[in-house]
């Protein structure tokens, strides 16, 4: 019974990983440039290149997330239905791993929504 609760922390944490790209391709770079350290930004692609790329494809990159984040969040709906185990030690360990599912789950959307929020109506509302 535990398995499938320790597949959606896995899970979870692929779901974080991949909110996580949304916040370097569009909010760390919206920020520093906010904050006027825009050599900051040079820098920072100079030594990681490829964070052209992910800005370039940020529908790709917000695509992937919330595919990770529909998935995570299906498997958590469907293991919070599954019952935890009568052995009270077992018990409690399902039911941290359920709460450690759910809170990966919960910062993940969070982070893809400041991500949307950087990339999409950050520009539109600035450009007016």
């Amino acid at each position: 019974m535990i398995e499938p609760l320790r597949r959606n922390v896995w899970l979870s944490i692929g779901t974080l990983c991949t909110s996580i790209t949304t916040l370097v391709c569009c909010v760390l770079p919206a920020v520093l440039v906010s904050l006027g350290a825009g050599a900051a930004v040079v820098g920072l692609v100079t030594a990681i290149p490829q964070l052209i790329w992910l800005s370039e494809h940020k529908a790709l990159v917000f695509g992937l997330a919330g595919g990770m984040l529909a998935i995570s969040g299906l498997a958590l709906l469907n293991s919070g239905k599954l019952p935890c185990p009568v052995d009270p030690s077992l018990a409690a360990a399902c039911q941290r791993l359920r709460r450690f599912s759910g809170g990966l789950f919960v910062t993940s959307v969070v982070l893809v929504a400041a991500g949307a929020f950087a990339a999409f109506l950050l520009p539109v509302m600035t450009a007016g």
